[in-house]
């Protein structure tokens, strides 16, 4: 099933949409349904990542991170060098 709803979107936006959906190759309709289905995606993961953070316990974490006693990361977990 699918629904309609009217949206009133400002004019620089719908210009750059044209666009977006021109360089896509994509009709208009299909480009913003996309963008609200991502828009939705991630909403969902940051409302569960807040969830998650939510039931963390940063004394558990901080200890261990402790109780490796200055243990070198594994390769890969290195942090990178950001420079200054």
């Amino acid at each position: 099933m699918m629904n309609q709803y009217l949206l009133t979107i400002p004019d620089y936006l719908m210009e750059q949409a044209r666009t977006a959906a021109e360089e896509e190759n994509v009709s208009i309709n299909q480009l913003l349904v996309s963008f609200i289905a991502e828009g939705i995606g991630q909403r969902k993961a940051w409302k569960a990542l807040q969830r998650r953070a939510a039931r963390g316990n940063p004394e558990k974490a901080l200890s261990v991170l402790e109780s490796l006693n200055g243990q070198p990361p594994e390769p890969g977990d290195e942090m990178p060098d950001i420079p200054q």
